[in-house]
């Protein structure tokens, strides 16, 4: 069959690069791509708004399945749209899409599962948000403890969370959010949460909505700079698996959060089918859900795929078709994955674009290493250029994570453009 991929980030290079493998595919199309996808797929010039377009496209080309990879044409309803012409997609409806579209019925969804959640309040207004704050947390110093997390109610591309500290950062991420709309639409609804200790891991799943497939645990890199310090970004890196989360933490994942979370969708109308992201805090309180995504994370796609033995295609087409059951236990490579993001100066704030990328031919000969293009393009001239915050998740695999981290990095070294940086201790936290 061929297969459509939506979307043009280093998640659907990483998509188009394993699809590509399957045995069953004969064409692999990227709409819109990028350059990295270009040399593994075919890139088809369509609009990621345009799904009238899109369905056409399938139809004329002989699509068995589109797989969309990122959170915008899920919300706005893509799979809905193509369902409606009785064509194959992987993932969830519009209504279920909301689980990350909107922060606040994401909370809902969780409190109506009993799914271990941060407390939290919602809002419209800056006013009600600082007088809430003002009787929580009563003192006029600007430094006075407040360990909050202020975050729009709607997709701001991984930018709009501002974990806070202090009194004055809590209000100062209020006015950005609610009265210079920074995030525009995204924030004209937003959540205060308390702020939960510990270290953040990532639990995807696969879910037709009845059958659930977990998969290895990975650990994302939201802050931007070495530490964790800086702002928070769509993720600088990320490894696989994750030595955080136990096999004894999966277990209790699946039982209190993942299933309970299907059911709750479920029970709520809005039954899921996808790719279930629980974003998780570890630490003195347990496990507890901050988040969840609806699709494949970005960068964690990269190592995850990196690692996948099993025929990809099979798992999507089941996922779309309703039948996981008749999926077996995947199959995983034991030895572990390291993807470090290379990103634009300036990133995740206003970057330049149309740099022109060095030594991307030397970095893929390192062995064990896959560059994962997110946000580049092809200039006239065929040469790839930037074209995107983050750029590249330069991916590893070895036979421990200390040796995929070292090839991740050698690879990195090779690779260069004006103002190009990124994190330097990606995985240091598991070693």
């Amino acid at each position: 069959m061929n297969v459509l991929i939506v979307g043009s980030g280093g998640r659907e290079h990483a998509l188009a690069w394993k699809i590509s493998q399957s045995t069953r595919v004969k064409d692999v199309f990227v709409a819109p791509g990028n350059a990295g996808t270009a040399l593994d797929a075919v890139n088809v010039d369509l609009d990621l708004d345009d799904y009238a377009a899109m369905v056409r496209y399938a139809k004329s080309n002989g699509v068995g399945l589109t797989v969309v990879g990122p959170e915008v044409p899920l919300a706005n309803g893509i799979v809905d749209v193509f369902e409606a012409e009785g064509l194959k997609i992987f993932g969830p409806a519009k209504p279920a899409a909301q689980l990350e579209a909107s922060k606040v019925f994401c909370k809902e969804i969780l409190n109506a599962g009993n799914i271990p959640t941060a407390d939290y309040w919602s809002f419209r207004d800056a006013d009600s948000a600082i007088e809430m704050i003002n009787d929580r947390f009563p003192g006029d110093s600007p430094n006075t403890a407040c360990p909050v997390v202020v975050k729009a109610d709607g997709l701001a591309a991984g930018k709009g969370v501002t974990v806070c500290s202090k009194k004055q950062e809590v209000l100062e991420a209020i006015e950005l959010t609610a009265r210079d709309k920074v995030f525009g639409d995204a924030g004209a609804e937003f959540i205060i949460e308390e702020k939960l200790e510990g270290q953040e891991a990532s639990i995807l799943a696969i879910t037709d909505g009845q059958t659930i497939i977990p998969l290895p645990a990975c650990q994302d890199h939201k802050p931007a700079y070495d530490g964790d310090t800086g702002p928070n970004t769509g993720g600088m890196g990320a490894y696989c698996p994750a030595p955080l989360v136990t096999e004894e933490d999966m277990a209790w994942v699946e039982e209190h959060v993942l299933v309970p979370t299907v059911h709750a969708l479920k029970a709520n109308g809005t039954p899921f089918k996808g790719v279930l992201y629980a974003g998780l805090m570890k630490g003195p309180q347990g496990i507890k859900v901050l988040e969840y995504n609806v699709r494949f994370g970005d960068p964690e796609c990269q190592p995850l795929l990196m690692r996948l033995k099993s025929d990809l295609v099979d798992v999507l087409e089941a996922v779309a078709d309703g039948d996981l059951a008749r999926i077996d236990p995947l199959e995983w490579d034991t030895r572990p994955t390291c993807c470090v993001v290379m990103a634009s100066e300036g990133y995740p704030g206003s970057y330049e674009k149309g740099r022109v990328i060095h030594g991307l031919d030397e970095a893929s000969r390192v062995e064990n290493v896959k560059v994962f293009h997110a946000g580049t393009a092809l200039d006239p001239s065929g040469v790839s250029v930037n074209a995107g915050g983050r750029v590249l998740g330069v991916t590893a695999i070895g036979d421990d994570l200390k040796a995929a981290q070292n090839s991740a990095y050698e690879a990195v070294k090779c690779i260069q453009w004006q103002g190009s940086w990124y994190r330097t201790d990606i995985a240091d936290k598991a070693l």
